[in-house]
Parts: structure tokens; sequence; C-alpha cells
């Protein structure tokens, strides 16, 4: 950027454009807002088939169901179990937080969900050549190496998912509009549900039951089929159209500004401090999404064992759909501030609901407990609400900081997970999931404090 003689001598002093100049800036960016307008129909079905693809991977490689399935399978413990919240919140909050910077600067920010969509597939595609040469071993007879390989395999896996949401989340506050977005979630989540309900019951089904069940028959299928997927998903980001910006003039800071960056985020914007608290409370209830399938399989049979993880894989598909459709209407509507607060107050209901359920108190409980992964569907889609909340907080251009702030909040509380997976070997699942619900409750009250921006 060239600066003018007044400016190169005295730093300090700004010298205003000439008007003419002024003017044709702002007819520039007038005509590249129309252009993106136009462009806004196109722009909002590619990312909803995106998301489609991600979904229907997504669900060969439930976080609540079939991943903690896994290491069960390779390990048993509840300690190792609580390595995978924080991992996989770490992993995918810490690196795209050093890396916002560098994708603003990027002309086309597309080419980041091509990329780290590929390589979320890559590393899937890596697990399920582990697994095939181990020749899908038996429970009890998994080499003692298996669980570190898998655990660091599954850290890589969500560096690169990380990435992946900033990308989404940055591409979405650039090409679609505030009031279009709760659209997009709507699109994309009913889609979602019906396509990976419909491959969860007609294929995944198969590869959990005889006479290809689990774990002599399922998982390199499974790992497989999720690693094509994260791949094709990539693909389709090709024909979104995108404007070239021009940010590339702006200095590159270091990676530990990165983290100065996000502080003064939280620590200057109130609105935004406000709703990070309150997502770093929601957030606590995937320190217990491992838990959950073991929890609900304490009074199964293992011959009923593979019909009752679809059950559950295909009730939180289906409540993903519902919840997006119903969420994404409020929130167009009235803002994404009300859609968060009913979010959170029914998610707090969750962990008490999944107690109840395996309890003595209700007589055949454990064949209900598919009710308690309907509720854990609204978990993803609350998190989706809380980014579009912090794009609506800012201007475009500081979209990936907010994206990359509110996901670094998220990552918080998991610090705590190998202590709850311990705490919870020692004392049992009732004490943590009453005290995971009470800290959900806590911040559906403090919605009532959040900012409404579109009232500002």
């Amino acid at each position: 950027m060239t600066r003018s003689p007044v400016e190169a001598f005295l730093p300090g002093v700004k010298v205003s454009k000439p008007e003419s100049e002024q003017h044709e800036s702002d007819s520039s960016g007038r005509e590249r807002q129309d252009q993106i307008d136009a462009d806004e129909p196109r722009n909002l079905l590619t990312l909803a088939a995106f998301n489609v693809v991600l979904r229907f991977s997504w669900i060969f490689k439930t976080e609540s169901v079939l991943v903690p399935r896994f290491l069960d399978l390779i390990s048993g413990s509840g300690f190792v179990r609580g390595w995978l919240p924080i991992l996989n919140r770490t992993a995918q909050s810490v690196v795209p937080l050093m890396l916002a910077d560098r994708l603003r600067r990027q002309p086309l920010k597309k080419r980041s969900l091509l990329i780290s969509s590929t390589l979320m597939g890559l590393c899937f595609l890596t697990l399920a050549l582990v697994w095939l040469l181990l020749g899908e071993p038996v429970e009890g007879t998994v080499p003692w190496w298996m669980a570190p390989v898998f655990l660091t395999i599954y850290a890589a896996f969500f560096v690169v998912s990380g990435m992946n949401q900033l990308g989404l989340g940055t591409v979405q506050g650039k090409l679609i509009r505030p009031n279009r977005r709760g659209r997009l979630l709507a699109i994309a989540g009913i889609t979602g549900s019906v396509v990976s309900i419909t491959l969860a019951w007609f294929v995944l089904q198969r590869w959990l039951e005889p006479p290809m069940r689990l774990p002599t028959g399922g998982f390199v299928l499974i790992f497989g089929f999720a690693g094509l997927g994260f791949i094709l998903a990539g693909l389709l980001s090709l024909p979104l159209r995108e404007p070239r910006d021009d940010e590339s003039s702006r200095p590159l800071r270091p990676f530990r500004q990165a983290f100065s960056d996000a502080w003064d985020v939280f620590r200057d914007d109130v609105a935004f401090r406000r709703a990070a608290i309150v997502a770093m409370l929601f957030i606590s209830v995937q320190l217990l999404f491992p838990h959950f399938q073991s929890l609900g399989r304490r009074n199964l049979g293992s011959d009923a064992e593979g019909h009752h993880l679809i059950l559950w894989i295909i009730a939180q598909n289906a409540a993903v759909g519902i919840f997006s459709w119903l969420s994404g209407t409020i929130a167009d509507r009235t803002g994404y501030r009300l859609a968060i607060r009913i979010q959170v107050f029914v998610c707090c209901v969750t962990p008490l609901l999944a107690l109840l359920l395996t309890s003595t108190v209700v007589e055949h409980g454990e064949q209900w407990f598919w009710a308690a992964f309907v509720f854990l569907g609204l978990v993803p889609v609350t998190m989706k609400s809380f980014i579009n909340y912090a794009l609506e907080l800012t201007d475009p251009s500081n979209h990936p900081r907010y994206v990359s702030t509110m996901t670094l909040c998220f990552a918080v509380p998991f610090v705590l997970s190998p202590l709850v997976g311990w705490l919870i070997d020692l004392v049992g699942y009732e004490p943590i999931f009453i005290a995971i619900s009470l800290a959900m409750g806590l911040g559906g009250l403090l919605t009532f404090r959040m900012a409404e921006p579109r009232n500002s």
C-alpha cells in the first residue's frame, strides 16, 4: 500500500483520500456486495450441500457413540475415554486461532474448505488402514500401542476440523447475509438428517450387526466411508462463487499475537464476553459425550448392542435436522439470542434424562435411552448458533478473529475432561452428570444478560 509524502514523513498523520477516489472506492464496494447478493442463492445451496455431506460422513465417527465405543474396544477405561473431549476441543480451537490471521489474508477463503476437508478424510483413511493391517482384533487382544496411535490421529483430525469450521464460518459470513444464515442452517440440517438417517439404517446398521457385527467387520468400513465422505465434501466447495479479497497488504502477525488478539476480543467486547461465558458453561455437556454410550450399555445384552447403537445415532441425527430448522427459523425472525436461550435450557436436562432412564425408577428405561440422544442432537446446532451470533457482533474483516476466539472459548472447560473421566471411574456417573446439568442451567440464566445485535 503506497502512502502520501505527508504520511511517509509524519506517520501519525492520516491524509484523507480525494473525494473522487473515495467515491470510486464506495462504488466498487457496492458493486462487489451486489455481486455477492446476486450469487447468494447459488452459494447458499452449495454450502448446504457441503454441510450435508459433512454431516453424513460425521455419523460414521459419531463422538457420542461410535468413537467412544471404538476406544472402549481398544482400552475400556473411563480415564482414557476422558481424553476424547479435551483432544477434540483443544485441537480444533488452538491451532485455528493461530491460523485465523492467515485465513484473513487469503484472497479466496473457500480454498481452506477444500484443503481442510481433504486432510480430515486422510486422517480417517489412515485409521482404517491401521485397523485393517492389525486384522481387526477382537476386544481384549488389541496391542497396547493402538490407543495412543488412535488418540494421535484423532487429535490431528480435529486440528484440521477446527480449520474447517473456521473456514466455513468465514465463508458463510462473507457470502451469506445475517438474516439468511438461519435458512442455511435449516436446509442443511433437515436434508443432512434425512440422508444421514438413511445411510445409518441401510448401511451402518449392516456393519454393526451380524453377520458383519463389530469388531470383526465394522471399523475398517466405517472409518473408510467417513474418510471418503470428508474428501467429497471438500470437492463440493469448488462451485462456490466468491470475490477475491485484497488483504495481503496487511502485515502478518506472529502466532503468539493470535492469543493476545483473542484476549482483546474477550476483554473489550462486552457482548462477546457475555456470550462466551454462556458458551463455556453450555459446552461442558461435551465432557460427558464419551460416557453417554457406556452409561447406556450398562444394562444392555451384547446381542442388542448393535441395534441400540444405531437407534442412538438415528435419534441424534434426526434431532439435529429438526432442531436446525426450528433454531434457524427462530434466529432469522428474532435473532440468535432467543435461539441460544432456548437451546441451552433444553440441553441442560439431557444428563438428568440419561440418569433417569438408566435408573430403577423407569422400568426398562434402557429401551428408551435413545431419547437422551435426541437432546444431544441439539448440541452441534447450538454451537453453530454461537458462531453465527459472534458473526453479527462485528464486521466481515474481523470474522476470522471472532469465530476463532469463540471456538477457543469452547475449549476452555475441556481441561477438566480427563478429570471427569477419572471421577466417573471413582464415584460413578450420577454426581458428575448432575453437576454438568447445573452448570448448563446457570448458562441458561446468563443468556438474559446477552445483547441482541440486531437491536443495535
